[in-house]
């Protein structure tokens, strides 16, 4: 979890988290240097399995999320948002959809979207719509949500350290597991996706210009993840 001023919402987001974990399991969360309560609501649970790492310069999202992934421990590896909620059984279907498919190593499900005092708005958001894996399909539109992802910790091993230049982090990890490894989409909603006016992830699209020039950025880090991968030199 990558946290910024979220005092209002973190709390409960905290709270429909933890009964889904194990005793050696753990939640990551890098504040980026918040300056409301959201420390001390944290600190409030008084949870063994909570690890905290506070930044002392704002440093936006993806470079939070790149933080915490490089200090993650498990096997499986959920991203969590700070103003969200789960549902009581995602942990463990999830995990059943990992533990029955060896091959599968990025899960996303579909999700509610619900308003600031936790009411449904809409959904399924992706409905029939259904999430699609592939590189030119995401590029083009991406389905990868973050909130709505786990995955298999080894394929860290290829996505980290983010590239400075891409839009967000959740379709970095996407696109490059479509070179290492297989994804897989559960249908029903499995995350309560809160939209209060605050979201680090904006409802509206940005400029034209602003996402061609991310596209540019996810095809070029793509390329250059492709000829290392592959032992190519770029000339």
């Amino acid at each position: 979890m990558a946290s910024y001023n979220g005092a209002t919402f973190i709390g409960e987001q905290i709270a429909s988290i933890l009964p889904q974990l194990g005793e050696h399991d753990e939640l990551v969360i890098v504040d980026d240097a918040s300056n409301d309560n959201t420390s001390a609501v944290v600190e409030s649970f008084h949870d063994r399995r909570i690890r905290v790492f506070k930044q002392k310069r704002h440093r936006g999202v993806v470079a939070s999320f790149g933080y915490a992934l490089e200090r993650a421990r498990g096997d499986i590896v959920f991203l969590t948002d700070q103003d969200d909620i789960w549902p009581a059984d995602k942990v463990n279907i999830f995990l059943e959809v990992f533990n029955t498919n060896s091959d599968v190593t990025v899960v996303m499900s579909d999700v509610l979207i619900v308003d600031a005092t936790g009411r449904i708005c809409s959904g399924p958001k992706f409905g029939s719509h259904r999430f699609r894996p592939g590189v030119l399909r995401n590029l083009i539109r991406n389905r990868y949500q973050g909130s709505a992802m786990a995955f298999r910790r080894r394929i860290l091993n290829h996505c980290l350290p983010f590239p400075s230049d891409i839009p967000m982090h959740d379709v970095w990890i996407g696109l490059v597991n479509q070179f290492v490894g297989k994804a897989a989409f559960i249908p029903e909603p499995l995350l309560f996706y809160r939209r209060h006016g605050s979201n680090a992830s904006p409802d509206t699209h940005a400029p034209i210009s602003q996402m061609l020039h991310w596209r540019w950025a996810l095809m070029k880090n793509l390329a250059l993840f492709y000829f290392k991968k592959e032992g190519l030199k770029v000339q």
